[in-house]
């Protein structure tokens, strides 16, 4: 018998569930994933800069939708619209110095949601300061390898657009209160030195 109205016979059976994940192994396969995406990038930013160089001729677009969408190799020494061409080197520092913020942000990283953004970001990054390292006219103030024509209003290429769609999602992201980092490395950053 029942000693109270409503009580079960027998006990519930838990319902097995997985234990959480150690924050650890989450940050780790995130961070993987983010390389593994700015891997991807640039790779495939530096062989359509290859296959630019071998199969597109300066001064002369192809046209791929129109004339809205051209291909058009040129050797950017400035950023994008050819803003401080003069200031390659400068350039060259602002890359080194978004590509530190993002290495920072990698360690930080425990939403998902910051993986495709970070991965396209870094591989961008790493794609245009590739080209400034290693191109020429010497090391630091290469020439960035555009070919993509927009509209007629400027030229990028691979690791522009990865860029631009990393900025966007991010933009969002924050729009939305998408942390980075978890609560408690807020917390953490938050508090003072007691040394």
């Amino acid at each position: 018998m029942q000693d109270e109205a409503g009580a079960p016979l027998t006990a519930a059976e838990p319902t097995p569930s997985r234990p959480p994940e150690p924050a650890r192994e989450r940050r780790g396969r995130l961070r993987t994933l983010v390389v593994a995406i700015a891997a991807v990038t640039l790779v495939l930013d530096q062989a359509t800069k290859v296959w630019a160089l071998a199969a597109l001729t300066p001064g002369t677009p192809v046209d791929l939708v129109g004339s809205l969408i051209r291909l058009n190799l040129i050797r950017n020494a400035g950023a994008a619209f050819s803003l401080g061409d003069g200031s390659t080197w400068l350039l060259t520092l602002v890359a080194l110095l978004i590509l530190g913020w993002v290495v920072v942000g990698i360690r930080r990283i425990d939403h998902r949601a910051w993986v495709v953004p970070l991965g396209l970001l870094l591989g961008g990054a790493v794609g245009n300061l590739v080209d400034r390292l290693v191109r020429e006219p010497g090391p630091g103030r290469g020439h960035v390898v555009d070919f993509i024509d927009y509209f007629g209003l400027f030229i990028g290429n691979v690791a522009d657009v990865a860029i631009v769609v990393a900025a966007g999602v991010i933009m969002v992201l924050a729009y939305r209160g998408v942390p980075l980092g978890s609560r408690r490395d807020a917390e953490h950053a938050a508090e003072p030195d007691d040394a």
